[in-house]
């Protein structure tokens, strides 16, 4: 069963080829309107804020990697597994690098070509998603 719940068109949501459809944002900004997720990925490097609703947190610094590409390969296939069934977003401080690396490799995982993925998500998601050659490459050398 593929998850509805957030709404297409809505901000931030990618709907990825599957249909099952996750939402990416900046923490920086506001929650945008609607229902909260389910759960959460949050890529960033310190502890994020507490949620109401489940998470898991993926240590990663701004325009870097994440510091353990094994637990952040686990929170993705998570989160593409829940996503299925369950409003899931994924967020860093600003959206758009490690947010739309995260969301690229999802793209991976839901069966774009790894080679697209980026593109996939800059046409889908934000033209500013993924933002420097190393997350590029991270993306194209992720495995589902």
């Amino acid at each position: 069963m593929v998850s509805v719940s957030w709404q297409d068109g809505a901000a931030g949501v990618l709907r990825l080829p599957s249909g099952r459809m996750v939402r990416g944002r900046g923490l920086s900004r506001p929650v945008p309107a609607g229902p909260e997720p389910s759960f959460g990925v949050y890529l960033l490097g310190h502890r994020p804020p507490e949620t109401r609703w489940a998470s898991r947190w993926v240590r990663w610094r701004d325009f870097w990697l994440p510091a353990d590409r094994d637990d952040a390969a686990a929170a993705l296939r998570e989160a593409w597994q829940r996503a299925a069934t369950e409003r899931v977003e994924l967020a860093c401080l600003g959206g758009k690098g490690r947010t739309g690396t995260a969301l690229a490799c999802l793209a991976v995982l839901d069966g774009v070509p790894a080679a697209d993925a980026v593109d996939f998500v800059r046409a889908h998601y934000s033209p500013r998603a993924v933002e420097t050659p190393w997350q590029r490459r991270y993306v194209r050398a992720f495995r589902p």
